[in-house]
């Protein structure tokens, strides 16, 4: 299965998609539009290791929260991420069971090298 879970008004996700073209058999989920099924989250966490390592914390609402302030567990992650697409770090790259989180150098092409 090759999947990417990306936001359609990020300009960063968008530059990113372009430089994973050819997108063929790969699905797309925009995440505003269809949002993620704890399910998926679930599958998620079991390849990156955590909530944490799926959560962004440059996310405006991360501050307009005070979640900066407060020491959040794992429930928290999951939750948050649940409960607004945005704390989703992103894109979010599947590779049968190979996982790239965010939009570093190195994590985009190691999933370009993945999705070819």
């Amino acid at each position: 299965m090759k999947k990417i879970y990306h936001l359609g008004s990020c300009s960063t996700c968008q530059r990113i998609l372009k430089e994973l073209e050819p997108l063929n058999g790969v699905e797309l989920q925009e995440i505003k539009e269809e949002s993620i099924s704890e399910g998926q989250l679930e599958h998620m966490k079991n390849l990156a290791g955590s909530y944490e390592a799926l959560f962004s914390r440059r996310a405006m609402l991360f501050r307009q929260r005070g979640l900066h302030e407060k020491t959040l567990s794992e429930e928290d992650y999951k939750d948050l991420i649940l409960d607004h697409y945005t704390f989703l770090k992103r894109p979010v790259v599947l590779v049968g069971e190979q996982i790239f989180v965010g939009n570093s150098k190195k994590v985009v092409q190691q999933a370009k090298e993945a999705l070819h």
